[in-house]
């Protein structure tokens, strides 16, 4: 098992930065992709970032391409995603999860462990 418990989030004006991270406990992630995922209410939840476990391959969402960035410290067990010029349309719930091998996927099936979500408020 797995936990994953997000932080980080609040209420930023629009243009402002954010950092959330993910801390893993449990049995270590260090071996498995991760990903940055985010719900609205009403609307699937959209994969926002992906890490491989390594740190080798990365991707984002066209939408946060060039605003947001991806890590993660496997020392520490936690990942992390750093958001700047956010915009309102970026106000979601942000999840974090952990992935069923090495790689990810922008497919939320694909995970086998989500933390609780963090809120992420932008306003205009």
């Amino acid at each position: 098992q797995v936990q994953l418990v997000e932080s980080g989030g609040g209420l930023v004006q629009a243009g402002g930065s954010l950092r959330l991270s993910c801390a893993a406990s449990g049995r270590t992630f260090v071996r498995y992709g991760t990903a940055w995922f985010r719900q609205t209410p009403g609307k699937e939840r959209e994969f926002v970032a992906g890490i491989t476990w390594s740190g080798s391959m990365i991707s984002y969402a066209d939408s946060v391409k060039g605003r947001f960035t991806i890590s993660r410290d496997n020392a520490k067990n936690t990942l992390y995603l750093q958001m700047n010029s956010l915009k309102p349309e970026d106000t979601a719930v942000y999840y974090c999860a952990t992935s069923r091998d090495t790689t990810y996927s922008t497919l939320g099936g694909q995970y086998a462990y989500w933390g609780q979500g963090t809120q992420v408020t932008v306003s205009s």
